[in-house]
């Protein structure tokens, strides 16, 4: 707990306004998308790097627990004050788009700036960002590098790690590092930015993130192929792929996904299929997109579609979309619990992926919808429990999951693929990871925060 003098000093740092300890603040800050609820001891909201800088180091000097927070959007509790303590939120003055280098084609920002507000500016003087996680209307791009996050773009532009040039950011102890620079290549020392990025706010403060753009592509379709079964889809994935299609997006829905969307929304999906793909290609001349559309369609053929649509205006695009875009809330029809994981696997184990996946779901009794980013291995499983009252079927849901980790790991694949680990995924790290890895974590750690007080407990440290 804070005390007074804590209170005092901390705003003589950033101003009383800037410093919350009101019942409705420590509410506010205390959940995520998760829905886990940890209430702060009180809320900073810094102004400058320089507050950062004396926030921590008083942190330090005191061992006070602090946890970096956006907007909170996260789905493993990577920004939750398990432990107590500060939340340090930077969605309120740092979130500024400092620069948009033209010439060298970087953008310069804040972490707290949204990540959907910075993919219009740079699209306003023709350059792109893809890195396009689902919350991107609402998440900081502070949080997307914290967490690594992707999207659906993932598969023909990577995810966001792909896009970090370099960081400013503020250790524990208070001191100001940069890592990283402006040029292409940089191979001096080690690579500071890459550690940083994913590590969920445990090492260090982000205050300044420098992210590559790329020349916004002129034209896009959308396309859709409908097929008979999950497992045609998933080898139409892989294959298309080896054969030369390199589509922006390829995304997924299985049987009882397509049947919710279908009973919730009332939307008219094939009665027949049993898996559809939905995506988008994109490039500077129209030919080339009916190239790539082509070695799609042909691929899916080969590999048992049973229709193959290009949307020919937004309109169309846009109905095409839906229902990847509600898989969501759609399956929510199977039960009153999700309990839902974005686990990832090497293109080629889809198919066996999701047989393993239903099998374990059919043991427990559990109807398990999968959705998800198919063209870069991702899949969304929602273990759907029907009564999450009933702690029997809660008991087995856990069971269930972490059975699937395991079946996953197994596979090649790993725990998660864009919403990182938390405090949701921590206890599941030994599945993933051998003694040894996970001491090397530890001590990667404590190189950065020997005190222990950023984000403690997250990922398992």
């Amino acid at each position: 707990m804070l005390n007074k003098d804590d209170i005092e000093a901390f705003s003589n740092i950033v101003t009383s306004e800037n410093i919350k300890s009101d019942k409705a603040h420590l509410i506010a800050y205390c959940y995520d998308a998760t829905r886990t609820r940890y209430e702060p001891d009180a809320v900073i909201f810094p102004r400058s790097e320089d507050d950062i800088s004396k926030v921590l180091k008083y942190c330090n000097e005191h061992k006070i627990v602090i946890v970096p927070r956006g907007y909170g959007s996260g789905f493993t509790g990577g920004a939750l004050p398990a432990n107590g303590g500060i939340v340090l939120s930077l969605d309120r003055h740092m979130d500024q788009l400092l620069e948009i280098d033209m010439e060298n084609m970087l953008g310069i920002v804040q972490p707290g700036l949204v990540n959907m507000d910075f993919q219009k500016a740079v699209e306003e003087v023709g350059l792109f960002y893809p890195p396009d996680p689902a919350s991107e209307a609402f998440s900081t791009l502070g949080g997307n590098v914290a967490e690594n996050a992707g999207g659906m773009r993932a598969a023909k532009y990577g995810i966001t790690k792909d896009y970090v040039v370099a960081l400013r950011a503020v250790l524990p102890s208070g001191e100001i590092i940069v890592a990283g620079k402006k040029t292409i290549k940089d191979v001096a020392g080690f690579n500071i930015a890459g550690i940083l990025t994913g590590s969920e706010g445990a090492l260090a403060v982000i205050t300044e993130i420098t992210l590559k753009l790329i020349p916004k592509p002129k034209h896009k379709k959308t396309y859709m192929g409908i097929f008979p079964n999950v497992e045609n889809a998933m080898n139409a994935v892989f294959k298309s792929l080896a054969s030369g299609a390199n589509p922006v997006a390829m995304e997924f829905l299985d049987a009882l996904v397509i049947k919710a969307v279908r009973e919730k929304f009332n939307i008219d999906l094939p009665e027949k299929a049993g898996a559809i793909l939905i995506g988008d290609v994109d490039g500077n001349m129209k030919d080339d997109l009916d190239t790539q559309l082509n070695i799609l369609e042909e691929s899916f053929k080969e590999n048992g579609s049973i229709d193959f649509v290009t949307a020919q205006n937004d309109e169309e695009a846009a109905k095409l979309w839906f229902s990847r875009k509600n898989a969501s809330p759609a399956v929510t029809i199977y039960g009153t619990k999700k309990l839902n994981e974005d686990i990832s696997v090497p293109r080629s184990k889809l198919p066996e992926a999701l047989a393993g996946i239903y099998k374990i779901g059919e043991k427990y009794g559990f109807n398990v919808p999968c959705f998800g980013h198919s063209g870069d291995g991702n899949i969304h499983v929602n273990v759907m429990v029907p009564d999450k009252d009933n702690e029997q079927q809660m008991h087995d849901g856990h069971k269930a999951i972490k059975e699937i980790f395991q079946y996953v790991v197994d596979l090649g694949g790993t725990l998660s693929g864009e919403h990182g680990i938390g405090t949701a995924k921590a206890p599941f790290m030994d599945i993933a990871f051998t003694p040894s890895e996970m001491e090397l974590f530890r001590s990667i750690k404590k190189a950065f925060d020997p005190n222990n007080i950023l984000n403690p407990g997250k990922m398992g440290l």
